[in-house]
Order: C-alpha cells, then sequence, then structure tokens
C-alpha cells in the first residue's frame, strides 16, 4: 500500500470558488454515494515523483481546468483514510491520501483545452461561495474546514477524516 501526496488548489475569483464537478459511476465509490451522485472536489491531484507540491498543483489545475494559476501560498494539510474495502481493493493508490491545500491566484494567460480528464469528472464550474453549503464538497474535511482557510493566513492542521 502507498500513501498518495495530492495537491489541490483554492482558486477564488469575484466571490466564486472553482470546482470540478463530478458524477459517480463507479458502484462502490471513495464516499459510499450512488451511481450518479453529483459531487463537488477543488481541482489538483496527485503528486508525481521529483514534482514539487507547487509543480503539481498548477499541473493539475492546467491539465483538470485548463486554468494557469500562480500559488500563493500553503493554506493546509489534512488526511483522508478510505474505509470502504471495496475501494481499497480496487483503487489502493487513491485509498489513502494527504491533500495539500494552495491558496492560488489566476495567472494572467487564457484558459486553455482540458489535458485530462479523471474518473467521473463531468466538468469545472465557479460556485458562489454563498452556495458552497447547497453542495456535496469533498472529502468533507475541506469542505467543513474551506471558511477557516481563507480567512487564516496560517497553515492549518485539518486532522484526519476516514470515508
Amino acid at each position: 500500500m502507498s500513501i498518495r501526496n495530492a495537491a489541490r488548489a483554492i482558486l477564488v475569483d469575484r466571490g466564486k470558488i472553482l470546482l470540478n464537478k463530478n458524477q459517480n459511476s463507479a458502484g462502490d465509490s471513495l464516499y459510499g454515494l450512488p451511481n450518479g451522485a453529483i459531487y463537488y472536489d477543488l481541482p489538483g491531484g496527485g503528486q508525481n515523483q521529483y514534482e514539487t507540491l507547487e509543480e503539481a498543483v498548477r499541473r493539475e489545475c492546467l491539465e483538470e481546468t485548463g486554468y494557469a494559476v500562480a500559488v500563493q501560498r500553503l493554506a493546509a494539510i489534512c488526511e483522508e483514510i478510505s474505509a470502504h474495502e471495496g475501494f481499497r481493493r480496487d483503487c489502493p493508490q487513491y485509498a489513502h491520501k494527504v491533500h495539500f491545500l494552495f491558496v492560488c491566484r489566476l495567472a494572467d494567460e487564457p484558459q486553455k483545452p482540458l489535458g485530462e480528464k479523471d474518473m467521473d469528472y463531468l466538468e469545472s464550474v465557479w460556485v458562489d461561495l454563498e452556495e458552497m453549503k447547497n453542495i456535496l464538497l469533498y472529502p468533507k474535511i475541506i469542505h467543513e474546514n474551506l471558511p477557516r482557510m481563507l480567512a487564516s493566513d496560517d497553515i492549518l492542521y485539518l486532522g484526519s477524516e476516514r470515508v
């Protein structure tokens, strides 16, 4: 078993946050959602070997959203561990992740075509920060602490979540 580092972007512009909209297509999903359920996550993903976390978040944002971003600061760190045996068996490389959450801003570049679509990915959408309470953003530990991450200049340790 391995532990995967995931670099994720908190990208807020004009009162909206950029999120990836997903639709569960797996029978035994990480979050226990039924097939067809809509959920959201922050843009970002796994760190490659010999790649810095900042390089990873910039690459992942460009691949997933088409937006080039500039990293401003590390906001938080948290851990996500799957408790679902089926998910652990079928997707062991995603069953234990450490998320590094970076506050980013849009770079002064036009949006590019997407380079990669992850499993379940539908599209990237700008969501009004006031609407965040009405959506399923995973991991929940990130959703619950998003206001703290945006309000603080400190690096926060959010803890661990078993999903």
